[in-house]
């Protein structure tokens, strides 16, 4: 299995011995020895029928698989890395946070209905599934907020980077006269989690607030 590890905050580095993993399109920045480099195309690696379904859903991602004998270096735009490793569990993850994968793991499209039409950020968002390793990209250092059965967690849209775990995700909207008149927090919409598992946020705000 490649081993993923950090070099800095910003930058990760994968060490390969002939194994494959998948990294954002055009987010190799260095590389040490032999390898190559070869874009997945229209179906990301999740076949026709997951191309059409993020087409769909409007969540889009472009991958490109590395497979080599060295170490390969991957950064975007300096922004921070967070690894995650994954024991047979599902993260589910924002396409724009996505850096890089383990080969072996598994991608798909999760449809979540309204949070893509209050956010702009489409209907649905990417699940990973398997063993192995993932990078997430995040504007400041990631933290990981642990949810609790009974003390129910709400998270900005924008700040929003992933979530694992036995989780139940809905929509929290505060639209009421103050909101309406200007007077309100400027948080109208937030995402609520319920279970047990752990909730990825940066500390920056994609796109700027939402107001409905």
């Amino acid at each position: 299995m490649a081993q993923f590890r950090m070099n800095g905050s910003k930058m990760l580095a994968v060490d390969m011995a002939g194994e494959t993993i998948r990294a954002l399109n055009g987010s190799m920045v260095a590389y040490e020895g032999q390898m190559t480099f070869k874009r997945q195309g229209m179906t990301g690696g999740e076949g026709l029928r997951g191309a059409i379904r993020r087409r769909v859903a409007g969540e889009s991602i472009t991958l490109m698989e590395v497979t080599g004998h060295g170490t390969v270096y991957l950064a975007q735009e300096a922004t921070e890395v967070t690894l995650v490793q994954l024991a047979g569990d599902t993260l589910f993850v924002e396409s724009d946070s996505l850096l890089a994968l383990d080969g072996q793991l598994q991608t798909g499209v999760q449809f979540i209905g309204l949070r893509g039409m209050g956010t702009g950020q489409g209907l649905a968002t990417t699940k990973v599934e398997g063993y192995g390793t993932v990078a997430l990209l995040s504007d400041g250092p990631a933290i990981a907020l642990e949810v609790t059965p009974g003390v129910p967690l709400c998270v900005d849209p924008h700040a929003y980077v992933g979530h694992r775990g036995q989780l139940q995700q809905d929509i929290v909207t505060d639209v009421n006269w103050r909101t309406v008149m200007g007077q309100g927090s400027g948080e109208s919409v937030q995402f609520r989690y319920q279970g047990h598992g752990l909730v990825y946020v940066q500390p920056a705000e994609r796109g700027g607030m939402l107001e409905i």
